[in-house]
């Protein structure tokens, strides 16, 4: 849609006369100032998305409070969602983590030599060894060539067994992460 001066001064003197009202109605509901804040700026972002639909004052004010009512309940769902992937996520991750085992010599080395390369070789590694993608679906991943990847692969993983080796006193062994995966 295409606006007009005539809505720019329309738009602006909604806002000018609504503005205050539609944050006090969301800081008396939201669950923050900041929160309150997003609500009043998706409001007027759909009155101005719709700025035809607004209805003329005194309406306009409670078209605006019902926009923000809805806004308020896509925020609180998305905060349930979120709060259920979080426990879903702390439910998985204690499944899969084995209190009190302390990680190996060669995982300690591993998660050193890692962290001692950038984070371009690091992700590129991660995606082939732990999340087991092949090197044209890392590739998509990054948003790479499959030949760049390869090649990138190659010497991430050369730079690697140096950093093992270093790390572990000359034994670069990889200990849970296919560094020499052919894929």
């Amino acid at each position: 849609m295409r606006h007009t001066g005539t809505d720019d001064e329309r738009f602006a003197r909604l806002y000018g006369d609504h503005g205050r009202d539609v944050l006090a109605y969301a800081l008396r509901r939201a669950a923050g100032p900041e929160d309150a804040a997003d609500v009043v700026a998706e409001t007027f972002l759909t009155a101005w998305r719709r700025l035809p639909d607004v209805p003329p004052d005194p309406e306009a004010r409670l078209w605006l409070y019902g926009v923000a009512r809805r806004i308020l309940a896509n925020q609180r769902r998305g905060e349930r969602r979120r709060l259920r992937l979080g426990e879903r996520l702390r439910d998985d991750l204690s499944a899969l983590a084995v209190p009190g085992q302390p990680a190996s010599a060669g995982d300690s080395a591993l998660l050193l030599a890692l962290a001692r390369l950038d984070e371009e070789d690091r992700e590129l590694l991660l995606l082939v060894g732990w999340e087991e993608l092949a090197p044209a679906q890392a590739a998509r991943v990054i948003g790479a060539s499959a030949v760049a990847v390869r090649s990138r692969l190659h010497r991430a993983r050369r730079r690697l067994r140096t950093a093992m080796s270093a790390e572990s006193g000359g034994a670069g062994t990889s200990h849970g992460l296919e560094i020499e995966r052919a894929r």
